[in-house]
């Protein structure tokens, strides 16, 4: 059977929390899935916590002919336009001298 990349609606009734997973075309929408790939937070307060995707099971599920919904393909994209916090530019660091290490003798000299 074909399957989809879709939403399930979670959360309370103003409070919605979206889960995205790989299902059966034919599956209910709340239904049984396959696997999990990740979270969508509308009323998230940090734009960065709104859409949790594992984009490498994403592309797995594609490359095997699943189908992703609407919704979900602006999701995918959203999450693969958001710059992870790990992959900012830090400047090359200038060479540091390291000290050398003191002799006890000379510790208690300098005291």
């Amino acid at each position: 059977m074909a399957t989809r990349i879709r939403l399930q609606r979670h959360g309370s009734t103003h409070t919605p929390i979206y889960r995205m997973v790989v299902a059966e075309s034919t599956s209910p929408r709340d239904g049984r899935f396959i696997e999990v790939l990740g979270t969508y937070n509308p009323h998230a307060n940090k734009a960065e916590d709104e859409v949790n995707v594992k984009i490498d099971r994403v592309d797995h599920w594609i490359s095997v002919g699943s189908k992703p919904s609407d919704t979900a393909k602006t999701l995918i994209k959203k999450a693969r336009n958001a710059k992870p916090a790990e992959a900012v530019e830090v400047a090359p660091a200038e060479t540091v001298k390291v000290a050398e290490p003191v002799e006890a003798a000379e510790r208690v000299d300098a005291a």
